[in-house]
């Protein structure tokens, strides 16, 4: 019973789990232009999280946040530059020793812009600055949108990547930027809506993800890409993902440290500078990278990361908790 209880907990990393198993068996019926034109259907679906983003992100919050600039700066810089540093100090390492297509996974993971949802609930479980969280999160997610596709070109587009820089911006502008901003104009009319089914809307973002999962395992099994690929890379990939993480979170800490940040400021930090967006990423990756028959591998790095990042960042969550005085005073 307790098993039952815990597997219901983590629904999500098991439907993704189930996803990638079902897409082996099922793999014509979920491959792109299939008989159910899965790729359609989760584009809808895209659409309709962000724009329920957009209508679930408080603007009051986001003002209380603006003022801290050193933190927005020194998180924005983790996310944008120090992860993407990793990719120019490593990347000839990980073409050489990987298949391709999982090499540029890796480079994916570390040009994303950080989560928004769990970003801000470590901070608040840490007993951190969850305003300076949520301005800072939201933030990352919209400079993602110009800034990912930007390093995608830079760093991928000698290596066979065709990206049409311009093009992809505004695709991933439509399917996320728009949609949240309408979810903005629409706060007046449905947060009471929204709140009132918190429940309901608090999972399609996960059951988008466990569908586009699904459509890209069923589109590299049609195209026979895991062919090459053995359970050493599996291993490999996800003891990358724990060390990329772990330097990640020790190096952000040292920082903040160095810079004399506030503790709230530095849960706030750690938490919004080492996260990679999964909701977003997926996403993003079918804009950027079009139907490409290897796109399941490129976003095999990110699909551990995501995991991995929850576990150890709730551990770390509650280390900060524990840390915090009783009343938690924030620079903001």
């Amino acid at each position: 019973m307790n098993i039952i209880s815990k597997l219901k907990k983590e629904w999500f990393l098991v439907g993704m789990v189930i996803a990638i198993a079902l897409a082996t068996v099922t793999a014509e019926l979920g491959k792109s232009g299939g008989i159910i034109h899965l790729d359609k259907l989760t584009g809808i679906g895209v659409a309709i999280v962000f724009f329920l983003h957009g209508l679930g992100l408080s603007p009051a919050a986001i003002k209380a946040g603006i003022s801290n600039w050193r933190m927005h700066i020194y998180i924005q810089v983790a996310t944008f530059v120090a992860y993407p540093l990793l990719w120019v100090i490593f990347g000839d390492l990980f073409l050489a020793y990987m298949p391709a297509a999982l090499a540029f996974g890796f480079c994916y993971l570390f040009v994303l812009p950080s989560t928004i949802s769990s970003s801000v609930a470590m901070t608040s479980v840490g007993k951190g600055n969850v305003p300076g969280a949520i301005f800072n999160a939201s933030l990352s997610s919209i400079l993602g949108i110009f800034i990912t596709p930007l390093l995608i070109q830079l760093f991928m587009g000698f290596e066979g990547v065709e990206l049409d820089l311009m093009a992809s911006i505004i695709s991933i502008s439509k399917l996320l930027l728009l949609p949240m901003i309408l979810g903005q104009l629409a706060r007046p009319l449905l947060l009471k809506f929204a709140e009132k089914h918190k429940a309901v809307v608090n999972k399609v973002d996960k059951y988008v993800i466990l569908l586009i999962v699904y459509n890209a395992f069923c589109d590299s099994i049609v195209n026979g890409i895991w062919s090459s690929f053995s359970l050493e890379m599996l291993i490999t990939s996800f003891v990358l993902c724990v060390v990329i993480l772990l330097i990640m979170v020790h190096l952000i800490q040292w920082g903040v440290r160095r810079s004399k940040f506030a503790l709230a400021d530095e849960v706030a930090a750690v938490f919004c500078g080492t996260k990679k967006t999964l909701a977003a990423g997926i996403p993003m990756a079918t804009v950027i990278f079009g139907s490409d028959p290897k796109l399941g591998m490129i976003l095999l790095p990110i699909m551990l990361y995501h995991p991995i990042q929850i576990f150890y960042c709730a551990m770390l969550a509650s280390r900060y908790a524990a840390q915090a005085e009783p009343v938690t005073n924030t620079s903001i």
